[in-house]
């Protein structure tokens, strides 16, 4: 994993923990009136004892530990798949990029499979389903496919690949909507790519079912998703490291993630962070501050701090002057990328 990789993946892990600290609950001032959900804890009560001292705080943190699964699985987990592939997220539908295109007789394929599939009539095999649905048909009447997306989306000389990612624990019921749609996206992406394999898979950021972080076992974590090994062939799935190698490239990648979320991720992080955005630390606290950066893998800051100097001795007119001095990231806990880009030109000239 390069340099630049393990930056921007920091950057995202420090842009998250920004905005879930500013959520976290402080007190339950908000929450001081539960009545039904306080009735209906009191059959639970042995069960929270010396666990919940405070039951609205509790409810509190509740709230914002379903906001933090919605930011992992809406924003982190995508943009980290996005940094680590060279991807994209795509939309194929009348209201983005427009939808693609099937022929009727692949749209009649693909209804007959997900209808034996749904009647136990034929199992998912993803060879077989491809045979039936990957045909060129030049002179056929053609038609829109639904609506799709990737949250994962890259193509090279040879293939185009896209992954949809998913909740570890997905909605009863979802999987035949999923499989209709990765087949019809994936007959779409058939017919506008021309000669270029096409793969469609659920991807999966970890599996909750096995005993170490980025273990999994495909069958085991796919038997306890209702409907999922009915409609999907353990081929078209991905799941913790397996997903993660694949995105990548390389192998131990997911290790790395969590290697780096857990080095930012301290009960002294919003302690380190106000230092770093601090302007003053960078000069008058120059090696905690440049310790700090290289520990967090900020290497772009790293570089500024360490020819300081230099950019000075070239800031010649005010506005470079203001740039110099905004802070290295907002109060959303972005990194000021631009004040890098243009901080970072006057050492290459």
């Amino acid at each position: 994993m390069t340099y630049e990789i393990k930056e921007e993946i920091a950057l995202e892990v420090i842009k998250t923990l920004v905005s879930r600290f500013e959520s976290f609950p402080k007190d339950a001032s908000q929450n001081r009136n539960a009545p039904f959900h306080e009735a209906f804890l009191k059959a639970f009560a042995d069960k929270l004892d010396d666990k919940v001292s405070d039951i609205p705080f509790f409810f509190s943190l509740s709230s914002w530990l379903h906001g933090l699964n919605i930011t992992l699985g809406q924003s982190f987990f995508e943009n980290v798949a996005h940094i680590i592939s060279g991807g994209e997220k795509r939309e194929y539908t009348s209201k983005k990029l427009g939808n693609l295109q099937v022929s009727r007789n692949q749209k009649n394929q693909i209804n007959q499979i997900i209808t034996d599939l749904s009647n136990n009539l034929r199992s998912a095999n993803i060879n077989e389903e491809n045979d039936l649905i990957f045909s060129n048909e030049s002179s056929a009447v053609m038609v829109n496919a639904i609506d799709f997306s990737a949250d994962v989306f890259f193509e090279d000389d040879e293939k185009i690949v896209a992954v949809e990612l998913k909740t570890v624990k997905p909605n009863s019921g979802e999987m035949r909507g999923e499989k209709q749609k990765i087949l019809e996206g994936k007959t779409a992406l058939y017919n506008k790519y021309h000669g270029k394999d096409i793969y469609f898979y659920i991807g999966f950021p970890f599996d909750p079912t096995n005993d170490t972080p980025t273990g999994y076992d495909n069958q085991r974590f796919l038997n306890s998703i209702i409907n999922m090994t009915k409609f999907f062939d353990p081929k078209e799935t991905l799941i913790a490291s397996e997903l993660w190698n694949f995105l990548s490239s390389e192998d131990n990648t997911m290790e790395n993630i969590l290697k780096i979320i857990n080095t930012i991720s301290t009960t002294e992080f919003l302690e380190k962070y106000k230092f770093i955005t601090d302007e003053k630390n960078r000069k008058t606290h120059v090696g905690q501050y440049k310790n700090l950066l290289l520990n967090w893998n900020l290497y772009s800051e790293l570089k500024l701090v360490e020819n300081d100097v230099n950019i000075q001795s070239m800031i010649n007119s005010n506005k470079l002057k203001r740039i110099y001095n905004q802070k290295p990231f907002d109060s959303k806990g972005k990194y000021n990328r631009e004040r890098f880009n243009k901080l970072n030109k006057l050492l290459i000239v």
